[in-house]
């Protein structure tokens, strides 16, 4: 038998990778998404160019994530140096990075405790399962039902998008986890109606993000935080969107000066690379023992360093003055933008740098179009629900790019209304 030879790769040699664009998407990726034709390719802050070399502003944030812009070079040094180091262990040995981001969340927090996580509805699950865990082995046996918000988003998970209040998300997913009580947003009567002594957590949005960019009340919190209290609830705070600094404090929590006893943060942590975190007490932490819950990439090394180098950035009164400062101007300019175009903005909402630009009445249900004419225009911006404009640029975006940005989003909204 003829045996066939092949010449082997120099180890200069180079695969070159096939040609790949928006079309292959269609082809390859399971549909669960409708992406964008653009396809970036290369991002430093929030410029942002695609295949053909077209440069965009990026006001997402890739949905409230790059927090620090795209490659931000600390965030990229401290990734490097650890992957020249260590890049996993396993559950089974924990590691210098994460100890260090444990112990940064615990000093800047109200938790003595950290879990770790690789995204936000990991962290939310963490933190549902942690509830009924402790109710099981602190309350009476039929402790176990979770109040939360009506659309309210808390991740994907079947556990954590029943919480989560927004019926497209789990329609056809049945049967679906009982013991889920879904309230209005920002209703103190509605909570104390839902909230008794057979809950065993309320999650909250401190401000909700995919559901249109809704601040919660400072009394609402305070409610909240009471019946909780009375109840012997555990009150969890949701601030994978709205942490990190996105609110001008480095938590919304401590904006509000309401204590939750969970707080599940992601997104920002990692500015891009994946990790999420669950905080909470040292007496509720007690009920996840050895064996009760784990993850196998969660804590791992490089997501750790990413974190901790963001934390550290962040973290600072000078950085958290300024995202006030940018929130302000924002809000401004597009507040501005609503004069001049009274017939297609209703409201200008939001906290800190989550800014949502509600449509009126007669633009309803076309959030997207307004995206895709500022696409046009080289500006990128997302939905929250589709009469809301969602408008998260990286927290350290400058008063030139916020001109910049209402001066595209002024054009593709003179075209959008003119089609």
């Amino acid at each position: 038998m003829t045996q066939t030879q092949t010449t082997p790769l120099s180890s200069s040699s180079t695969p070159v990778a096939p040609a790949v664009s928006r079309s292959t998407f269609d082809q390859v990726i399971v549909p669960t998404y409708s992406p964008s034709n653009v396809v970036p390719v290369r991002a430093r802050g929030l410029d942002l160019w695609d295949q053909d070399g077209r440069q965009f502003l990026d006001f997402t944030a890739g949905i409230a994530v790059t927090s620090l812009g795209h490659c931000h070079p600390e965030v990229v040094q401290a990734l490097k140096q650890q992957a020249d180091n260590l890049w996993h262990v396993g559950n089974g040995y924990t590691n210098e990075p994460v100890l260090k981001l444990a112990s940064a969340l615990v000093d800047a927090t109200f938790a003595d405790r950290a879990f770790f996580c690789n995204s936000g509805a990991e962290a939310n699950e963490a933190a549902l399962k942690l509830a009924r865990k402790f109710a099981s082995e602190n309350g009476p046996a039929n402790k176990s039902r979770i109040v939360s918000c009506v659309n309210a988003f808390h991740g994907r998970t079947l556990f954590t998008v029943s919480v989560g209040g927004t019926p497209k998300y789990t329609e056809g997913f049945s049967p679906l986890p009982a013991d889920i009580t879904h309230i209005a947003f920002n209703d103190i009567e509605a909570a104390r109606a839902a909230i008794g002594d057979d809950v065993c957590a309320v999650m909250v949005e401190p401000v909700q993000g995919e559901g249109g960019v809704m601040p919660a009340s400072r009394e609402y919190l305070k409610a909240l935080r009471e019946l909780c209290d009375k109840h012997g609830a555990l009150l969890i705070f949701d601030e994978v969107q709205c942490g990190m600094g996105r609110t001008g404090q480095l938590f919304a929590y401590m904006g509000y000066g309401v204590t939750p006893d969970i707080l599940t943060l992601a997104k920002a942590l990692g500015n891009g690379y994946p990790i999420g975190a669950m905080l909470t007490t040292e007496k509720i932490a007690a009920a996840l023992k050895v064996g009760t819950h784990g993850t196998t990439y969660g804590g791992n090394p490089l997501a750790a360093s990413v974190g901790l180098a963001v934390l550290g950035i962040i973290n600072v009164p000078g950085f958290l003055q300024r995202v006030r400062q940018a929130s302000d101007y924002l809000m401004s300019s597009l507040r501005g933008l609503a004069v001049e175009f009274p017939h297609v903005i209703q409201e200008v909402r939001g906290s800190g740098l989550l800014i949502g630009v509600v449509l009126t009445p007669a633009y309803k249900g076309r959030a997207k179009e307004v995206t895709k004419a500022a696409e046009e225009q080289g500006l990128m911006v997302l939905i929250a629900g589709m009469d809301v404009v969602r408008v998260v640029p990286a927290l350290i975006v400058t008063d030139e790019q916020i001109n910049e940005a209402t001066a595209r989003l002024r054009r593709a909204l003179g075209k959008f209304v003119n089609a």
